[in-house]
């Protein structure tokens, strides 16, 4: 195996591993930049729903004959 395989922290692949690592980045930021990000995340979620109502956010877990393309429905 190579060096590439020996840096990985495999214990980040997991669910948990991988909220715990999201947790210590989020507790990093300053408190400026934990508000900048709820901001964004806040006009993210309602873009998204703007999309939704307007009918451009298309569910695929929903599509039909299996498409998964991601074009919307005719």
């Amino acid at each position: 195996m190579s060096s590439q395989y020996d840096e990985i922290d495999w214990s980040l692949t997991t669910w948990e591993g991988s909220r715990r690592a999201q947790l210590r980045q989020w507790c990093k930021l300053s408190l400026r930049e934990r508000l900048c990000a709820l901001e964004e995340m806040g006009e993210l979620a309602q873009h998204f729903a703007d999309m939704r109502e307007q009918g451009r956010f298309q569910d695929l877990s929903k599509a039909p004959n299996d498409d998964t393309s991601g074009e919307p429905e005719k």
